[in-house]
């Protein structure tokens, strides 16, 4: 069966044309309308407001629907819509998206959008929410924007249909285009313009105004370069300079960061500014990315802790024995901390895109805004003029009332009425309508009064604005008064940080610290810091602070380790390079600086750090004493692969009250019990024994005494005996009662094990040491929250009774 045909034959008149075109010139002719089209009606701004097409729109449109900043939000999909169906004829999302980027405070400097709601983050890590879900209205300097609009101020075209009216250019009351900045990429061409401070453009604004041939280094004081939303810094001004006198130039913009003590262990990098249009998602992934590929070495954790209340943070925990500043110099080198900021302000002038520097941009602003306040004025005076008009030919028919009416009375119809009054008092047609249209109630003595005031006040304005209209003086001295007003309303301190050159390179630094030698030192308040040298610090300060008090001091190097004892015949192994490194310039034994063990070492609850010891094979060795009077030296053998040694065996409820490293193993050991005997006797009558033995005999005990005091006394050197005298049951480690500050050398040598000789004569209601120290003059107390505690003046008696002291000891040492 064959198929019928459905197609429809040509008329019989139809005649066949065919035309022949150049592929190539249809090419060129289809791509050059194409090119145009984007250039023009997409990618680039207006000059004159700083707005390419959609911003535009949006703008006017959010206008005309009532959207101020008094009145309340409304959802972006009915904005959306409302433009795309009148004037934009593209998809919903380019207008939503050029929505968003309004609203956005760390994309613009001066947000032309008010959103609530989920509007996305920071360099677009966060995308905004759904536009059915956020909400905007104007802000309150679109305002400005589109102030007077309706006054005849610009220039309106049909829409994409021809149904509608926009305009070519919003009044813009301040410098948009400077202000918020713009980008785009067009075709053949781009833009990409940073925003500046709107006090700064408004004040070289208002000098070009005053001083029109001004030159680029004169409106630069005013402009010295663009103010980001996001703060930072930018590095190196020459490419700025280039690029407000050419139009284009580059510049780097780099993270505002500083270097804290995040932790009581480690030091840490806190950046609070990031460059513009860069957020901390791209930060923190490119960093694991290259901490994984080893690239960039000394970062132990990153933190991201960003909120509303403190704004941008992201915390970079510095590994110890790095030294931040080089991490820093990585993080700028390898990571967005640091971007390229590439000027090139090109713009529409007049429909053409041109390439401007500063005063080009600034000019094209300032003429557009002389345009927009003449063209503003000559509406406002034709409007009072034809107001006047009315008025006055109100009055004319107030003066005869009588006959007015008498007249409108008498006429057949309103046609003649009006004839009639018109050849009677010579009014105009507009004037005759208007008195016919206006009740009667308005026709009193009171209203003529208030018809002459009107009269007045229109003739008073009429002339501002004919004298506004007919000088240039008092044309650009409005202008530049009503952008002076603009800068004192939305004005606001600069937030990027403009540096000519990047500072002292810290190239030369090296990245990790060096194994120097130092000191490591212990306070009275278990506070742990390090020395930038091993020279010891110097004991006497003009004025005592806390934590001026240095129980233990330890040479050491930045990158080995230290022991540290405790209480419990326990050495602990600690890494120096994980200490805090106290200023160069601390030149007195104050450890306010330092972070307390508990951040290096897990002890038990009834465990304290007693010293700490090289791990030295090479020494003497290490000196312990304990609660039942044994004393021990311990052999110096550490194996390097362990962190925790057992240096004496304990017997069953004694502990170390005293422990110390030998420097020469010639000094003086030195026990001081509870009953106020004090034994000192030789190092060399200790035989050195292995960290698991339980060491020997060291103080014979009375019943119920027990040693409370342990120490190591250089017999070569000055030395003092310090004691605390109280009542039983205040051996709780605080000296509070009667002390006594005697010279070492009032004691004799003893035997070891033997009981020693009586350091304190107890007064009336005491009967045992609550606190007893032996070692290097001169002595320094502190209270337990490391305060410093005035000790009583030397008494000579070895077993003299003591004196009331002004406050409560808990550690005495001696110079480190």
């Amino acid at each position: 069966m064959a198929r019928r045909s459905t197609k429809t034959p040509p008329p019989d008149d139809f005649e066949e044309r065919i035309l022949d075109i150049d592929v190539v010139d249809e090419m060129q002719g289809s791509f050059l309308e194409y090119a145009y089209s984007v250039i023009y009606s997409r990618a680039l701004p207006d000059a004159r407001d700083g707005l390419k097409p959609v911003h535009r729109r949006i703008l006017y449109q959010m206008n005309e629907m009532g959207l101020r900043p008094e009145r309340s939000y409304v959802k972006c999909a009915r904005v959306v819509g409302e433009v795309m169906g009148k004037l934009h004829p593209h998809g919903d999302a380019s207008i939503y998206d050029a929505l968003v980027r309004m609203a956005q405070p760390f994309s613009m400097r001066l947000p032309l959008v008010d959103g609530h709601g989920n509007f996305g983050s920071l360099g677009n890590d966060d995308p905004p929410a759904a536009m059915r879900y956020t909400e905007s209205r104007m802000a309150r300097a679109t305002s400005l924007m589109v102030e007077s609009i309706d006054e005849d101020t610009v220039d309106f075209t049909p829409n994409y249909d021809g149904s509608e009216q926009e305009p070519g250019a919003l009044p813009a009351a301040f410098p948009n285009l400077l202000v918020n900045g713009a980008s785009g990429i067009a075709v053949g061409m781009a833009t990409n313009m940073p925003p500046h401070n709107l006090g700064e453009v408004v004040a070289a604004a208002r000098h070009l105004i005053k001083h029109p041939g001004a030159d680029l280094e004169t409106l630069m004081r005013f402009v010295p370069g663009p103010d980001l939303p996001t703060g930072g810094r930018i590095v190196g001004l020459d490419g700025i300079r280039d690029a407000y006198e050419t139009g284009r130039g580059t510049f780097r913009m780099r993270a505002t960061a500083s270097i804290e003590n995040v932790t009581p262990r480690r030091k840490g990098i806190v950046v609070t500014e990031l460059p513009y249009n860069v957020g901390p998602e791209k930060v923190r992934a490119k960093v694991k990315d290259l901490v994984s590929a080893k690239r960039i070495q000394g970062i132990a954790d990153l933190k991201d802790l960003t909120d509303r209340e403190h704004g941008l943070r992201l915390v970079f925990e510095i590994k110890n024995g790095f030294h931040p500043e080089a991490v820093l110099e990585q993080l700028y080198k390898l990571t967005p901390m640091e971007e390229t900021f590439g000027i090139n302000n090109v713009a529409l002038v007049d429909g053409q895109p041109l390439t401007l520097g500063l005063k080009e941009l600034l000019e094209v602003y300032v003429d557009h805004r002389f345009n927009v306040v003449r063209r503003r004025s000559e509406f406002r005076r034709t409007k009072r003029r034809d107001r006047l008009h009315l008025v006055a030919g109100l009055l004319i028919a107030l003066v005869d009332i009588d006959e007015v009416i008498a007249i409108i009375r008498s006429s057949d119809n309103a046609a003649a009425a009006k004839e009639r009054l018109m050849a009677r008092f010579s009014l105009s047609d507009i004037q005759t309508q208007y008195i016919l249209d206006t009740p009667l109630r308005r026709l009193t003595r009171f209203d003529r009064i208030e018809l002459e005031s009107e009269r007045d006040k229109l003739n008073a304005e009429i002339e501002e604005l004919t004298r506004i209209l007919d000088s240039d003086a008092e044309l650009r001295k409005l202008v530049s008064g009503e952008l002076a007003a603009v800068a004192k309303q939305f004005g606001t301190e600069r937030r990027t940080i403009l540096l000519e050159s990047a500072g002292q390179s810290v190239a030369a630094v090296p990245l990790q610290v060096a194994d120097d030698p130092c000191r490591v030192l212990l306070s009275s308040t278990g506070l742990l810091a390090r020395t930038a040298t091993d020279e010891p610090l110097e004991q006497e300060a003009a004025a005592r602070t806390r934590h001026d008090v240095i129980v233990s001091a330890v040479p050491a190097t930045a990158r080995g380790d230290i022991g540290v004892v405790t209480s419990a015949g326990r050495l602990l192994r600690l890494p120096v390079i994980d200490l805090p490194a106290l200023p160069p310039s601390a030149s007195t034994p104050n450890l306010a600086g330092g972070a307390p063990v508990s951040e290096f070492l897990e002890l038990e609850a009834d465990e304290a750090v007693l010293a700490l010891t090289t791990l030295d094979e090479s020494s003497p060795g290490l000196a312990l004493g304990t609660e039942q009077g044994v004393v021990k030296r311990v052999v110096p053998e550490y194996p390097g692969n362990k962190d925790e040694f057992e240096v004496i065996g304990l017997k069953e409820g004694d502990r170390v009250v005293g422990a110390v490293e030998l420097r020469t193993g010639e000094e003086d050991l030195v026990f001081i019990t509870s009953d106020a005997q004090l034994l000192r006797f030789q190092a060399g009558q200790v035989r050195p024994q292995g960290r698991a033995a339980g060491g020997m005999a060291g103080i014979k005990l009375s019943a119920g005494a027990k040693a409370i005091s342990f120490t190591a006394v250089d017999p070569a050197g000055e030395a003092e005996v310090f004691t605390v005298a109280g009542a039983t049951g205040a051996l709780d480690g605080t000296g509070q009662g009667t002390a006594k500050l005697t010279p070492f050398e009032q004691y004799p040598r003893k035997g070891r094990a033997t009981g020693g000789v009586r350091c304190q004569r107890f007064l009336r209601g005491e009967d045992v040491l609550v606190f007893a120290w032996a070692g290097a003059a001169p002595a320094r107390a502190a209270a337990a929250n490391g305060s410093p505690v005035t000790l009583p003046e030397r008494d000579p008696r070895r077993d003299g009774s003591g004196t009331s002291l002004t406050g409560a000891v808990a550690v005495v040492a001696g110079p480190v």
